[in-house]
């Protein structure tokens, strides 16, 4: 079993935390902010200090915190660890993540789903000198692991580039479904939508619909870097970058209104 530390301990941190202590691994977990630390995780005071023993390090932050994360915490990890990027950073920040002076192997980790949905099974993809250590853990929590050719990035890059499809399928279909309701003809939109989508298509759209709303400002800063991504491809991006505005538009209406 390992020493595992994971940085970020709200949703997805605090689920892929609590399944590592139950598949017997020793877990510390940092998070300046959430209020409650998983059942038998330690938390430390600091990133660097929670990094310190280490065997490898799982980052569960906004993409945002990736770049100062990784700045505290790899100069301080042992010899022979991992480090874990598992935020939705651009591949070139990801990249530029793995240049940090370390004595650590960085992987890049693509979440290849939603994790309140699936929990810590859900389907990863894996690139950069740690991959292999960091899909070995994921294989005692019985998650898929695909471990990618390339650079650090590299997994990044292939759900980036899924993410022009689903993110961009999401917003759509939250626009239809508000357009239906608004017009009165919501269940025929449904209908519509569910006859173009394979499988139980009613339960798609529910899912798009719900999730987008939920996790609408992550998924904007999420096709933000696909845009950017799309970008240094040289790849005309007007949809994916209308998505990350409309998930914008999306979070602010669904933020609380706090009274002056």
């Amino acid at each position: 079993m390992s020493a595992c530390t994971v940085i970020g301990l709200g949703e997805a941190g605090s689920i892929y935390a609590t399944a590592l202590v139950e598949a017997g691994h020793t877990v510390t977990g940092y998070d300046p902010v959430a209020p409650t630390t998983p059942t038998g995780v330690t938390r430390a005071n600091t990133a660097a200090e929670a990094v310190l023993h280490a065997d490898i390090v799982l980052v569960l932050t906004g993409a945002a915190a990736a770049q100062p994360v990784a700045a505290e915490c790899l100069p301080a990890m042992k010899p022979g660890s991992c480090y874990a990027d598992m935020t939705s950073s651009s591949p070139s920040d990801m990249a530029d993540i793995a240049t940090t002076t370390s004595l650590a192997a960085f992987a890049d980790i693509a979440i290849l789903g939603p994790v309140p949905l699936h929990g810590a099974k859900t389907p990863l993809m894996i690139s950069g000198p740690g991959a292999r250590s960091a899909a070995a853990l994921f294989g005692t929590l019985g998650a898929p692991a695909e471990v990618v050719g390339g650079p650090p990035g590299a997994a990044m890059a292939h759900k980036l580039l899924r993410s022009v499809l689903m993110k961009g399928l999401a917003s759509v279909v939250v626009e239809a479904v508000e357009a239906g309701r608004a017009a009165g003809l919501e269940d025929w939109i449904r209908d519509q939508i569910a006859a173009q989508l394979a499988g139980d298509g009613h339960a798609v759209i529910d899912r798009l619909v719900t999730g987008t709303k939920k996790h609408a400002l992550r998924r904007s800063q999420e096709m933000q870097a696909t845009h950017a991504f799309l970008d240094d491809l040289g790849v005309d991006a007007e949809m994916t970058a209308a998505s990350a505005a409309a998930m914008q538009r999306i979070a602010s209406a669904a933020a609380p209104v706090h009274a002056a």
